[in-house]
């Protein structure tokens, strides 16, 4: 879908010292595979991966990368790989990540997702040779009157459960930093981004729909669908990441223009519904089968939420790539692959030459 040429901008990280936090995840993951395959010099600092499988792991990216185990609610550790990295780009993705988790333990979510980036925000505004900080929230900042239209940059941040919340309070954090103490290194480029529900191989988070049908499939059980007309703006997670990084390339090039908020998302055209995620999956792998329950959750879950890109679009040039039905199909095939023995690193790395051609 989208014209925009990246060739300059992937040759940028070559030879660049990058920091990512929360590089076991799912989108850290993809993130740091990358950087590592156009030559940056990466250093994460996260969690372990998860019990089970692991993209992390099964990439092998400990070999291909300094990995750091560390908690970024702990601020010394996180200053001293700062200083000892010394980074020139900084990408922010540490988080609970989870809505359910998040009203399951909300003190855990909060202390990670706003003091955890006070922490980072702080190591940064220590750290002299950081040139580039993109900063990760979520869609979920917004607060969500259940709109048709896309939200805009500008509007109001809020959130019903804990971890919208968290994120709206940690682009609070990053507003009041960014003006108090990053505004005074005019060699420094600092902005937020906010994307939509991401989905894509790699990724086995308990209560996400993409994980949850693959691991009903291989048990032999249902697909159980709570709500399964809500709807997503889903987007392949590299569509997110081609902004970051290109996002991350202009506030290092010119770190007075592209500061502030920025959404990555899929065209509000491009929106499906759960139950259309689930179909295609089963559809792809020839197996499966749906079933609606009730959803017995007395907790509030959002049934609708779109953004509005136009400022990606008009200010940094950036496009969704794959349409909707190229994402679902990227996906399920990521996972067919695997679950019929294939390599993960190849099947990663011909997914990255098929998005970024550049890389051909």
């Amino acid at each position: 879908m989208g014209t925009l040429d990246m060739s300059e901008t992937l040759k940028s990280f070559r030879g660049k010292r990058v920091l990512v936090t929360g590089h076991t995840g799912f989108k850290g993951t993809w993130l740091t595979f990358l950087l590592t395959e156009l030559g940056a010099e990466v250093v994460g600092f996260a969690l372990p991966p998860e019990p089970g499988p692991s993209h992390f792991e099964l990439l092998r990216m400990h070999e291909k990368m300094e990995h750091v185990i560390g908690d970024i609610r702990n601020a010394g550790d996180l200053k001293t790989v700062m200083q000892s990295f010394k980074p020139e780009i900084v990408f922010h993705l540490a988080a609970q990540a989870l809505v359910k988790s998040s009203y399951a333990d909300p003190s855990l979510t909060f202390s990670t997702n706003v003091m955890g980036s006070v922490n980072l925000l702080d190591a940064v505004r220590e750290c002299s040779s950081v040139r580039s900080l993109v900063y990760i929230t979520s869609d979920k900042c917004y607060e969500n009157h259940e709109w048709v239209w896309g939200y805009r940059e500008t509007d109001q941040l809020g959130g019903h459960d804990p971890y919208s919340a968290s994120k709206a309070a940690a682009e609070i954090v990053f507003s009041s930093y960014a003006r108090s103490f990053l505004a005074s290194r005019p060699e420094l480029g600092a902005a937020t981004a906010r994307a939509g529900n991401v989905i894509g191989g790699g990724d086995w988070a308990v209560d996400r729909v993409v994980p949850d049908c693959i691991r009903a499939i291989e048990n032999g059980a249902s697909i159980e669908l709570r709500n399964p007309n809500a709807t997503r703006p889903w987007q392949h997670v590299l569509e997110p990441l081609s902004g970051y990084m290109l996002l991350a390339a202009k506030l290092y090039e010119h770190p007075d223009q592209y500061g502030g908020s920025w959404n990555f998302g899929p065209s509000t055209s491009e929106v499906r519904t759960v139950q259309d995620v689930a179909t295609s999956i089963v559809q792809t792998l020839g197996r499966g089968k749906i079933e609606v329950v009730g959803d017995q959750s007395q907790h509030h879950e959002a049934r609708l939420l779109q953004l509005n890109c136009d400022k990606a679009h008009q200010d940094l040039g950036w496009q969704p790539r794959w349409n909707v039905e190229k994402t679902l199909s990227a996906t399920a095939l990521w996972y067919k692959a695997i679950m019929d023995g294939g390599n993960a690193e190849s099947i990663s790395r011909d997914q990255l030459k098929d998005f970024f051609q550049e890389l051909s």
